[in-house]
């Protein structure tokens, strides 16, 4: 045990948990398709497929990847080393647990809670150090992540009491409050990540009110997600969608410089989050009766937003704190642009056709499959 908690994939957050998750994405979406397409019979999760798949991408495939992400970031902002060796194989374990429990003949209520350990504990984790050391411009995160944690408590009572409703809102309610924490951490890190990349001078410190503003209307979008305001047309809340996709447009158009189309992880961020401000449009335009479907406005967050930050977002993390150049093989820059059009499949195609679905089911697990591919020895390795 002492040699495993030692390993180098054991030494940060990041190691383990992006592997974790981005053979997750792969798997859970490989089932879920076969599934749709009737090619999957036996074994079932419990509470079915539907329930399952809604419930594993956020508190599953993101969860890892958000945990992951942060167990890195915060000890380079308080100077605490971070939660390593046995530890970090606890945590791992808890996460696996999680998703092992669905398909487990267990006790309902064991499954449940299985299932919900994962997010608590990693907020206490980040709380102990983040108070400890002082730092408390980064509570918000904690905060965001104690509210995702409520989300994935009030889709398990749904689960539980067999209430469809209130599994949907859970579910939605996490899937905009991982916005909202992208959100915080890409305003912080994608700018940056453009300056850096381009050797560009430091630009002026941007008014505070703007983001302020994005961050309140992010976390009340995501707030009647949770409370169920966005079931029926509400006019007033495509105000609140329009408000808040017109401040991620504008953030949008002061990262913008030419020099990134030549830098794939600077382009696949900077495209990610483009889907993410389109999702929220969409939303403005469902509540004004301009858009049919709602999920496809979901999709676009969940696949192009969600996906294509986090694929980007791994990319480069893995390779700055492995100390490996800046440059990603080949196969991963078509990993980026793969799951860009597995969400311009699942959300232009569908509509008009099934197989758009197929298409992007395959897409979506090719992207990640080849950053695992590519990147399993580098996280496995250690720092060069």
């Amino acid at each position: 045990m002492r040699r495993l908690a030692a390993a180098p994939v054991f030494s940060l957050g990041f190691r383990p948990l992006f592997l974790a998750g981005a053979g997750f994405a792969a798997l859970a979406i490989l089932i879920w398709g076969l599934w749709l397409y009737g090619h999957w019979f036996d074994p079932q999760p419990a509470g079915g497929m539907l329930a399952w798949h809604r419930h594993e991408m956020p508190f599953g495939f993101a969860a890892a990847i958000v945990a992951g992400f942060l167990l890195t970031a915060v000890p380079n902002w308080t100077g605490i080393p971070g939660v390593r060796g046995g530890a970090l194989i606890a945590l791992v374990i808890v996460w696996l647990l999680g998703r092992v429990a669905w398909w487990m003949p267990l006790p309902v209520a064991l499954i449940l809670a299985l299932q919900w350990a994962f997010l608590p504990l990693l907020a206490v984790l980040l709380a102990r150090d983040l108070i400890a050391a002082g730092k408390r411009d980064n509570y918000p995160i904690v905060l965001v992540l104690a509210l995702i944690a409520g989300c994935q408590a009030l889709t398990l009572i749904g689960l539980f009491n067999d209430d469809t409703g209130l599994q949907r809102q859970g579910v939605l309610g996490a899937l905009w409050l991982i916005a909202a924490l992208m959100t915080v951490i890409g305003g912080r890190v994608i700018p940056f990540f453009i300056q850096r990349g381009l050797n560009r001078p430091s630009a002026p410190a941007a008014h505070p009110l703007p983001t302020r503003l994005l961050l309140v209307g992010s976390l009340l979008t995501a707030i009647t997600f949770a409370t169920g305001l966005n079931d029926v047309l509400r006019p007033w809340l495509a105000a609140l969608f329009a408000l808040t996709g017109s401040l991620q447009i504008l953030r949008l158009i002061r990262w913008h410089d030419r020099g990134m189309w030549r830098v794939p992880l600077l382009w696949s961020l900077y495209l990610a989050y483009g889907w993410m401000a389109l999702a929220i449009w969409a939303m403005a335009a469902w509540h004004l009766g301009l858009l049919g479907q709602q999920s496809l406005a979901t999709h676009a967050l969940a696949v192009g937003g969600v996906g294509g930050l986090i694929l980007a977002m791994i990319a480069r993390v893995s390779l700055g704190h492995t100390g490996r150049l800046l440059q990603p093989p080949k196969a991963v820059v078509l990993g980026f642009a793969l799951v860009l059009i597995a969400a311009g499949c699942r959300v232009l195609l569908v509509p008009f056709s099934g197989l758009g679905l197929g298409l992007s089911v395959v897409l979506w697990c090719a992207a990640f499959v080849l950053f695992l591919r590519h990147y399993t020895a580098i996280l496995l390795k250690p720092r060069l």
